[in-house]
């Protein structure tokens, strides 16, 4: 997984980004706000990012309060890195759209452990956005059933696109997830099969 370190220090941005290289993580590097918002903003942008508070430009703040605002896109897990110890900054950092919160001096294997957190929650919105998609191409290919389907008014055959005719199960089977099981209604019982009882 790749992830965005924002860092105006060099020296900081170093630190964390020998640290999650040693983690097994791709890095993509920004040393102001607008650098990391053309990064957020751009094509193929990183899933997880790592924000310090105050950078020129853009603070991490505003960069949270423009990803939380723009249209529906690949959710991006934002932590917040500071010197801000006061109840109320974690707050406004956590109103602003920002996932975690990380205190400066901050430890290494702690930093890991929270990113390490992002990227399990990266990877199950990226699933439930695979298993959305899936759902959307059922609904579209279950509505290709909808609409006109010619028929045969004596042995029920439908006619596809190209003129060929298939059984009726045969073709919604292609055209959906169902499956057929054979069973016999009562009318089809007493007319084929009048001397067997019907079921108690």
């Amino acid at each position: 997984m790749r992830v965005l370190i924002a860092e105006d220090d060099p020296i900081s941005r170093r630190l964390l980004e020998v640290t999650l290289l040693r983690a097994g993580y791709e890095v993509a590097l920004a040393s102001d706000g607008r650098e990391a918002w053309g990064l957020i903003d751009g094509p193929d942008p990183p899933r997880l990012a790592i924000l310090d508070w105050m950078m020129p430009g853009l603070d991490g703040i505003e960069i949270c309060h423009r990803l939380r605002h723009r249209p529906r896109s690949p959710y991006t897990y934002i932590v917040l890195v500071t010197t801000k110890n006061r109840g109320e900054d974690l707050v406004a950092g956590l109103e602003a759209g920002a996932d975690d919160y990380l205190m400066k001096p901050y430890d290494p294997h702690e930093l890991q452990c929270r990113v390490a957190a992002g990227a399990r929650v990266v990877a199950l919105e990226a699933k439930l956005e695979r298993k959305i998609k899936e759902l959307e191409r059922a609904v579209r290919h279950v509505g290709q059933l909808q609409g006109l389907l010619p028929m045969c008014m004596y042995c029920k055959k439908i006619r596809d696109d190209s003129d060929t005719w298939h059984r009726l199960e045969s073709y919604i089977q292609a055209h959906s997830s169902a499956l057929f099981s054979h069973s016999l209604c009562d009318e089809c019982r007493v007319e084929h099969f009048p001397k067997v009882a019907s079921p108690g």
